[in-house]
């Protein structure tokens, strides 16, 4: 299979970052897209280009045949929908995070799935960010030596406005914690290499949307929280996160920290949102316990790759992935089931934000 036929369900903002990052990946072309809202679906067919078909509706894409594979990156409440109109057609799926805006959704989801042949990957494009990569490629080859603490700080910019403001209430995107953190709660996973067992958090809406009313429906979702994560291998983690802090020059900070050394990948936000309009490369710092000398690496990423999308790079070195598994066959590196621990160790912090109170997740599978 030399070309590669996606249709993209979602034409919005996270839609179009998949369509361009598509762009750069020779023998994918998106041949169709779908999504509600006319502006939004006509934006996306222009962008990308002649052969392209636009729907209103993701059935009509579907009974047309148009595509060997489809990205979901319509809102999060939706997902559990399309899926279950997508998953009987037995093509590739790649499914922006969440998975599902709830548990039961989302394991409603993996036990469909698990009738047919043509695997479903879950969008955790984090994974697959530079900076990241390096990380973990520092960690497997025993830098830090045996690792016992993860530390996640995001400090960035509060949620952007979305078509009909959807992404302002927690029953549409599973809550923040859910939303927003389920990349790092993977990223945990993966790390720690081992599963959660307790989640306690403490978080709140203190300063974004405070004044937004839509026909008296008040938007309700965490815009500061700090989470702590309990692995059963001993291996303890920490999330950070501000949604008011675009002034940080580092978005994210990831710290893995062992017996022999601390690792951090730091990561900048978006050019787009920088005072200066300009790409910044990350970096890797090595923080040795022997020498105590600290060792401190660029991290750079082609600024074609860059500008394609928000999240440095890694929208594109997922689809590459994507797309080979698709073209050679294979099986996803983000599973359904990478994608239900997410939701689940997300809902458990927004429970424990909202009750006070540590959720045990030992059997949570």
């Amino acid at each position: 299979m030399d070309t590669i036929r996606y249709g993209i369900i979602g034409a919005g903002m996270m839609g179009r970052e998949h369509i361009r990052n598509l762009q750069l990946i020779p023998g994918a072309v998106v041949t169709a897209v779908s999504d509600p809202d006319p502006d939004q679906r006509a934006l996306s067919q222009d962008l990308a280009g002649r052969g392209c078909t636009a729907f209103a509706d993701h059935c009509e894409l579907l009974a047309r045949n148009l595509c060997d594979a489809f990205v979901v990156a319509s809102p999060n409440h939706t997902h559990v929908d399309v899926l279950k109109d997508l998953l009987p057609a037995d093509r590739p799926i790649l499914v922006e995070k969440p998975l599902c805006t709830t548990v039961e959704d989302s394991r409603t989801i993996v036990a469909l799935a698990a009738r047919r042949k043509a695997p479903v990957w879950v969008a955790m494009e984090y994974r697959y960010m530079p900076p990241l990569q390096r990380l973990m490629r520092e960690l497997a080859e025993g830098t830090a030596g045996r690792l016992h603490m993860i530390s996640i700080r995001e400090h960035r910019y509060p949620f952007l406005r979305k078509v009909g403001d959807w992404n302002r209430f927690a029953a549409n995107t599973g809550g923040t914690l859910v939303e927003k953190c389920c990349h790092f709660f993977d990223l945990m996973r993966l790390l720690a290499g081992a599963a959660p067992v307790r989640v306690y958090a403490s978080g709140g809406m203190d300063v974004n949307f405070l004044d937004e009313d839509y026909g008296g429906r008040r938007p309700d979702i965490l815009d500061n929280a700090f989470v702590v994560v309990d692995f059963a291998n001993g291996v303890r983690a920490m999330l950070d996160l501000c949604m008011f802090a675009e002034g940080s020059y580092w978005q994210e900070q990831i710290s893995a920290v062992g017996d022999r050394a601390r690792v951090d990948a730091l990561i900048p936000g978006p050019a787009r949102f920088s005072a200066d309009g300009r790409e910044r490369p990350a970096e890797i710092v090595v923080s040795p316990r022997a020498t105590k000398v600290e060792r401190r690496e660029a991290v750079h990423t082609d600024e074609t790759i860059l500008s394609a999308g928000d999240h440095h790079g890694s929208t594109y070195f997922q689809h590459r992935k994507f797309f080979d598994m698709v073209r050679d066959g294979g099986r996803p590196e983000v599973t359904l089931e990478d994608g239900l621990m997410a939701v689940v160790m997300g809902a458990a912090a927004e429970r424990s934000a909202r009750t006070g109170e540590a959720v045990d997740l030992r059997g949570a599978l």
